[in-house]
């Protein structure tokens, strides 16, 4: 047998309200983080602190995928790529509860010419340094590239 048994009477909002989340990672040390990461973009060198002993690092490209696991061998595969230093005159951080996301975009010098690349990464942090990092880049564009897309399309915003 089946009693109808009324329920209290809730609002939809009530209904579903989650509690509010606390962020894991606080906003100082995603500041924190993501200056050592713009210096290590920059430089090639790791500033102190900005990678966990046994980090990952999940990197994307074009139609190619890489992973390292280690900071030499996230570092050796970044290198690889990026052998120059450069400036990085652009990006965005957004915390996230886990850690932060980043986009940004790279200029460097190689073999005479500019080249260029825009990333967007996403990085778990544990222990206040970067434990995991998921990277997505355009691919790199030579100065004939860059050249060609300048001639064809026009940007709205940098």
């Amino acid at each position: 047998m089946i009693t109808n048994i009324p329920m209290e009477k809730k609002s939809r909002t009530e209904i579903h309200q989650h509690p509010p989340v606390v962020p894991l990672v606080s906003e100082e040390t995603v500041r924190v983080l993501e200056r050592k990461f713009i210096e290590f973009l920059k430089t090639g060198n790791i500033p102190d602190g900005l990678f966990a002993d046994d980090v990952f690092l999940d990197f994307t490209v074009p139609l190619w995928r890489l992973q390292a696991s280690g900071v030499q061998d996230a570092v050796a595969l970044r290198r690889s790529g990026h052998p120059c230093a450069g400036k990085v005159p652009r990006w965005r951080t957004d915390r996230t509860d886990t850690g932060f996301v980043m986009e940004f975009e790279e200029v460097w010098v190689d073999g005479g010419q500019q080249w260029y690349c825009r990333e967007m990464a996403r990085a778990d942090v544990a222990d206040n340094a970067i434990s995991a990092l998921s990277v997505y880049c355009t691919g790199d564009w030579d100065a004939a590239r860059q050249a060609r897309h300048a001639q064809k399309e026009v940007m709205l915003r940098p």
